[in-house]
């Protein structure tokens, strides 16, 4: 995933901030987003901190081709909030990074302590859906609209709404290493606070969108708190949509990995958004600095 990012810098800017990123980490995030098998980067420990750090070197060669007004709002989804405090100033990249890998380690250990799981369930009322998985000792984790809930909890319980799906929707269970979103990241939010009180937070320049309601925060210590609480609540990707929509937003930009917040919002925003682009690779970046040329 970093390799079309890499070779696509012709300053070596990306390169030396891989490898600062590298050693504030423990990790070496070159080989891992270039060399890595994919039973590796399963792990959520990589995964996170790679995702973090493929965005914000996408993210570079994006503001140095594409003229972005400083009125366009940021969000992020999950562990892409942190990507999107860096990107409106509230942490320095180098701490968002660090901050990923943090998370990415102590939920890991959190996912470890006991057999959890999370299940996609398409289809049915939001509010029937989720009515249902709280019947079944289950959390809606991430209400990401667009006709899609994402169950997390018990093992035993996400096995259950898979072989016996409520009536009206389709269920599928993910690939993931645990319950995130929920109480049983408890421990994960705990050591991330301890990490975070060695970082002082700047207050957005940008409108910065959460996903614990969608709200427009414009503190950068609010926001902070709202990332460290983060991994034991719902990601209301929904109610992000929403405020975009409010905001008049009608192009989006989704930083790689890209592509399934791109779908949700062409299903969700519809008719409101008319333009988006998902940076899978620089071919993507090209075609739209392109355009806007």
């Amino acid at each position: 995933m970093l390799t079309p990012w890499l070779d696509s810098d012709s300053t070596g800017d990306a390169t030396s901030t891989l490898q600062r990123w590298s050693h504030r980490t423990g990790l070496d995030l070159r080989r891992l987003g270039t060399e890595a098998e994919a039973d590796e980067l399963a792990d959520t420990a990589i995964t996170q901190p790679l995702i973090v750090a493929t965005s914000l070197l996408a993210h570079e060669q994006l503001r140095r081709r594409v003229d972005i007004p400083p009125q366009a709002p940021v969000a992020g989804h999950s562990i892409g909030e942190l990507a999107a405090a860096a990107i409106a100033g509230v942490l320095d990249p180098d701490d968002a990074v660090a901050l990923a890998a943090v998370r990415g380690a102590e939920m890991a250990k959190a996912c470890a302590a006991q057999p959890t799981s999370m299940a996609a369930v398409m289809l049915g009322d939001p509010e029937e859906v989720t009515a249902w998985l709280h019947s079944n000792d289950l959390v809606a984790a991430n209400r990401n609209g667009a006709g899609q809930i994402v169950a997390s909890g018990p093992t035993t319980a996400i096995d259950h709404i898979v072989a016996e799906p409520m009536d009206g929707t389709k269920v599928r269970k993910l690939k993931v290493a645990g319950a995130f979103h929920t109480r049983f990241m408890a421990p994960a939010s705990t050591a991330l606070r301890e990490y975070a009180a060695g970082i002082i937070p700047a207050d957005p320049h940008r409108p910065l969108l959460s996903n614990a309601d969608g709200a427009v925060v414009t503190s950068g210590s609010d926001y902070m708190e709202r990332l460290i609480t983060q991994v034991t609540s719902p990601v209301r990707w929904d109610l992000t949509m929403d405020t975009l929509a409010s905001l008049g937003v009608s192009e989006t930009i989704e930083l790689p990995p890209a592509g399934t917040l791109t779908g949700l919002v062409r299903r969700q925003l519809k008719g409101t958004v008319t333009s988006t682009t998902a940076l899978k690779t620089p071919a993507e970046l090209d075609a739209r600095a392109g355009a806007q040329a």
